[in-house]
């Protein structure tokens, strides 16, 4: 299996998108694999 190529910026797009959904910060932080910090700086 091959690794997917990411580019930062849709990823953070799709961070955001899934917090205004209202899903939970902190699952979601851990799915990504960033602090709760940066997931509040990304989402502000």
């Amino acid at each position: 299996m091959t690794w997917k190529e990411c580019n930062v910026m849709d990823e953070r797009l799709k961070f955001v998108a899934r917090i205004l959904e209202g899903e939970k910060m902190a699952p979601l932080c851990r799915e990504f694999g960033i602090s709760r910090k940066t997931g509040h700086k990304i989402s502000v």
